[in-house]
């Protein structure tokens, strides 16, 4: 009888590859009786590294900006993807973006959409204040809880 906890070493890295092109943090299977599930921490990665800048967003910028690491698992003002789906910055393709950072928003306003089974939702500020940060790119597969923006 084969052991259960050996895997296919190529199978886990064909999963950790998939974890890299769709960006996500987790990915299961289970077959028969085996159970695999290759994870990463997203919140490492997000405190590291700075959001990449769209080209919408490479355009509005006039002056370099300094992106200061925040813990975006603990701030008050992280505004989490309430649903799994497609992040978009703006209503349409080559649209302006619904904020950038540095913009001032009122609790309310729209600050990005997610796409979730061919629907639309609109993702609202919880409060009011300015963007410092923008934690997701145009397009991006986005996960339940995961940090998408700050507001101060």
């Amino acid at each position: 009888m084969a052991n259960p906890l050996s895997f296919d070493e190529k199978i886990v890295r064909k999963l950790a590859e998939i974890l890299n092109e769709t960006g996500l943090s987790e990915i299961e299977i289970e077959q028969e009786n085996s159970r695999l599930r290759v994870a990463r921490n997203l919140t490492a990665v997000a405190t590291v590294e700075a959001p990449t800048v769209t080209s919408t967003q490479a355009m509005a910028a006039s002056a370099p900006q300094e992106v200061v690491p925040v813990d975006v698992a603990r701030h008050p003002g992280t505004v989490k993807a309430p649903m799994v789906g497609t992040v978009y910055a703006a209503s349409t393709p080559g649209a302006e973006p619904f904020v950038k950072v540095g913009a001032k928003v009122t609790q309310g306003q729209t600050l990005l959409i997610i796409e979730a089974m061919k629907v639309m939702n609109q993702i609202r500020a919880p409060q009011e204040g300015t963007v410092s940060q923008i934690l997701f790119n145009d397009g991006d597969p986005v996960e339940f809880d995961q940090p998408l923006l700050i507001i101060e």
